[in-house]
């Protein structure tokens, strides 16, 4: 498989070159050249596939023959080794429960595949890779799991301070071995425009090799299209038409989703459910795009202003925006709203939902579900952001071993307040 840059201006690459670069010379994301639907027959009989061999016919096209199938299927098993449940809420609305990985987020499905890929390209190399990554709340502490004690690669993690939970904070600041923590003066925008900036700044790329395992990776984003499949086939009656309403905030996720559709997966329309960082909410009534300073929320993950994966996504439909609209819709929601949607999920469901979560029930019960099967995804464990759920909702929330295994360790990070010093980090480091 080849990917090419969306901003057209680099040479195509491999898988593995896609993987180690991250990011195109020409500042652009890849995106392969390619996008082949997988047979409708095991659309057709997906309750006889285990997820394991659902995965490997989603996937084995992006990775082509650069991963031995053996090793390919090996490292899947790897990533899965957890569940992905689809709970009922209410009488068409469903949740799929995304966090029963180490780090108790959605990211650490993508962060493991991208680790064992990454791990399997430099496994016989002496040269030290460098993965860089900004996070708004769960994606640090996925990577910071996924590739702890990786051969040959380090990491280094850039978070905005104060700005996330305590739990996401221990997951990403107290693992040592070759994890590096970055408590960054600023908003994730800020992180994100510095690991950006460092992409493209040869005084480091030609000392060091730097990756991103953000989103914008391609080993990182595609392995998301998995639970989506494993969402349907866990459906009882699969001749509703079903809509995935997906918190959003840099739109790799939901982005993954509709390429699950685009390889054959019945999925009628998407919900992009946003808090008040509502670009694409606002790109979808005006047809104009316009990336703004991220604001704080409860919903810290989606504090993104310029979401980085918005552009494939319009990829996927040729730039054509009414195509787009036909089945992707957006809305934002307040914090007020969001607290709100969590004291009924609990009253009414007996649920407890975490704020982002939340914000994707509020997509669905905002969106018309007449003959359809709703299912917002469960992005993250509730207990991340105990300081918002437990007075919500009344109720005490104990640590999973997951979270007790992290949460008396001493936080370990290094504070920076602008590139300058992150540079200073990266070469001396």
């Amino acid at each position: 498989m080849k990917y090419y840059s969306l901003n057209n201006q680099a040479k195509e690459v491999s898988f593995k070159d896609a993987v180690i670069k991250g990011l195109a010379e020409d500042k652009g994301l890849y995106f392969p050249k390619s996008i082949t639907s997988i047979s409708s027959e095991i659309i057709k009989n997906i309750d006889s596939y285990s997820n394991e061999e659902i995965a490997f016919k989603a996937i084995q096209q992006f990775v082509g023959d650069e991963i031995p199938e053996d090793i390919l299927k090996e490292i899947i098993s790897e990533t899965l080794r957890f569940n992905f449940p689809l709970v009922d809420i209410e009488n068409t609305i469903k949740t799929l429960e995304l966090f029963h990985g180490p780090t108790m987020a959605f990211k650490d499905v993508g962060a493991r595949f991208m680790a064992r890929c990454l791990g399997y390209f430099n496994r016989n190399s002496t040269k030290e890779v460098t993965v860089l990554v900004a996070t708004s709340g769960d994606t640090g502490g996925a990577v910071a799991s996924g590739f702890l004690g990786v051969k040959n690669v380090k990491v280094v993690i850039l978070y905005p301070s104060k700005k996330v939970s305590e739990v996401q904070e221990k997951q990403l600041t107290t693992l040592g071995q070759n994890i590096s923590a970055l408590e960054v003066d600023g908003t994730f925008d800020d992180c994100q425009a510095m690991v950006k900036k460092a992409f493209l700044d040869r005084s480091i790329t030609n000392t060091i090799q730097l990756t991103s395992a953000n989103s914008i990776n391609v080993a990182r984003w595609l392995p998301q299209m998995f639970y989506f499949f494993f969402a349907y086939k866990q459906l009882k009656e699969k001749n509703k038409k079903l809509v995935f309403s997906v918190p959003s905030g840099n739109f790799g996720n939901i982005c993954a989703g509709m390429m699950a559709k685009k390889l054959g997966l019945p999925i009628f329309q998407f919900i992009a459910a946003t808090n008040i960082n509502d670009v694409v909410p606002k790109y979808l009534k005006t047809g104009i795009y316009t990336p703004k300073p991220s604001h704080q929320t409860i919903s810290n993950a989606m504090d993104v202003g310029d979401p980085s994966n918005f552009i494939r996504i319009q990829k996927i439909y040729n730039n054509d925006i009414e195509m787009l609209k036909k089945d992707l819709y957006s809305y934002s929601f307040t914090d007020d709203e969001t607290k709100q949607a969590m004291k009924d999920i609990y009253n009414n469901c007996n649920y407890i939902a975490d704020p982002h979560g939340a914000v994707g029930y509020l997509g669905l019960k905002k969106h018309n579900l007449d003959d359809t099967y709703g299912i917002f995804l469960e992005t993250a464990h509730p207990v991340k952001f105990l300081d918002v759920v437990e007075p919500v909702v009344e109720k005490t929330i104990p640590y999973p071993a997951q979270i007790e295994a992290v949460i008396g360790k001493t936080k370990n990070a290094t504070f920076i307040s602008n590139y300058n010093e992150l540079k200073s980090f990266l070469l001396t480091k």
